[in-house]
This record gives structure tokens, C-alpha cells and sequence, in this order.
């Protein structure tokens, strides 16, 4: 639908993966024809320790699910979620890039002018793939962009578009059972999509 494809574009464009090792490489070198990592080292009496920091890694347990149910409602937010939160985190970093840039702009024109030709080329980046979502994707991206930046959809719309256009769009989203407002609650109703991410981050899904 439409209003649910503006949104979503909205929320992207007023910001504006997964789990793996992060060895810290210093210089890369051939020995050999083989290819060396160089790494960080610590010196520890007369001997010289590989210094590696590893990522973070939660430790869950699977899902209990209460009945079939449930579980369909588990295996369904899992695969659209593995749809919709990359869109949130491209939001995240559009959100630094676009803040980084306006805070080079000093002039109220020259800002406005940045803030269109922006909105212009996320448009075309994402209003096609945008298109393919569900309705309910499009509910849960709103979640999942307030997760990623801290800020829901209607509060990004107000901020970069004005309080009309946060509350046009709002008022639009409520006629088909949508909020901006919404915020995402990790520990309570949203406890189930926090699982699935934590799940997907750690290559257990």
C-alpha cells in the first residue's frame, strides 16, 4: 500500500550484518604463496601472544513454544523479520550519513535543498524492493526502525518532514490499523522478535 511504502521510505530517509569474529588485522602479507594475517600481540614475559578481539556473543536457549500455535507464529516473524531488519539497520547507518552531512550545512535553504535531493535518491533506492513488503512487514519495520535508531517513524517524519506530514501519515496509518507512534518494547510484547534477532545475530537461525 502505498501510505506503508511512504512510511517506511520516510523512516529511512529522516535517519537519514549478523554474527562473525572480529580479528583486529594490522598488514596482510604472502609468504610462500600462501596469504599471512598480522595481528595485534601481546608481550607477556618472553612470550609474544596473537591479541584478538572477538565480538560480542549472547548465549539464549531455543524457544519454548506453548503450542502449535505458536510456533507458526514464531517460524512466520523469522522469516519476515530475516526480510525487514536489514532495511531497519541500512536506516541506522543513513540515519549517521545524513546527520554527519547536515551538521557541514550551516544555511536553512542550502539544508532543505540537501534533505530533498536526499529523499529523492532514497526513493528510488528503496521504493521499489519496498513494494514487495506485506502489510505486516511493513508494521514490523516501523518496530524494528525505532530498535535500530531509538526513535519511532512519526517522531523521525516529525523531525525531518514537519508536524503536518508526521501527522497526515499518522492519521493515515491509524485508518488501516497501523501507529508511527509505536514503540518497540523488547521485554514485554516485542519479547519474541528480540529472541529471533538475538537468534539470527548468533547464526543459530
Amino acid at each position: 500500500m502505498r501510505f506503508c511504502r511512504y512510511i517506511i521510505v520516510c523512516g529511512i530517509f529522516s535517519l537519514t550484518f549478523g554474527f562473525g569474529l572480529c580479528a583486529q588485522k594490522v598488514d596482510t602479507a604472502r609468504m610462500a604463496g600462501k596469504k599471512v594475517y598480522m595481528l595485534k600481540s601481546k608481550v607477556l614475559g618472553t612470550d609474544t601472544i596473537p591479541h584478538v578481539t572477538l565480538a560480542e556473543v549472547k548465549v539464549v536457549p531455543r524457544w519454548r513454544y506453548r503450542n502449535k500455535r505458536e510456533r507458526k507464529v514464531y517460524n512466520r516473524l523469522v522469516r519476515n523479520i530475516k526480510i525487514t531488519l536489514p532495511y531497519a539497520r541500512m536506516a541506522a547507518v543513513k540515519l549517521q550519513e545524513i546527520n554527519a552531512e547536515l551538521a557541514q550545512i550551516e544555511g536553512e535553504k542550502e539544508r532543505k535543498a540537501y534533505l530533498r535531493e536526499a529523499e529523492k535518491k532514497l526513493f528510488h533506492e528503496f521504493e521499489q524492493p519496498l513494494r514487495k513488503l506485506s502489510f505486516s512487514q511493513g508494521r514490523l519495520l516501523i518496530k524494528l526502525i525505532d530498535r535500530e535508531t531509538g526513535d519511532t517513524s512519526y517522531d523521525l517524519i516529525k523531525e525531518y518532514k514537519g508536524s503536518f506530514s508526521a501527522f497526515f501519515w499518522q492519521s493515515v496509518a491509524r485508518i488501516f490499523g497501523s501507529n508511527l507512534k509505536e514503540e518497540y518494547d523488547a521485554q514485554r510484547e516485542d519479547r519474541m522478535i528480540e529472541h529471533i534477532i538475538i537468534m539470527i545475530d548468533n547464526g543459530m537461525l
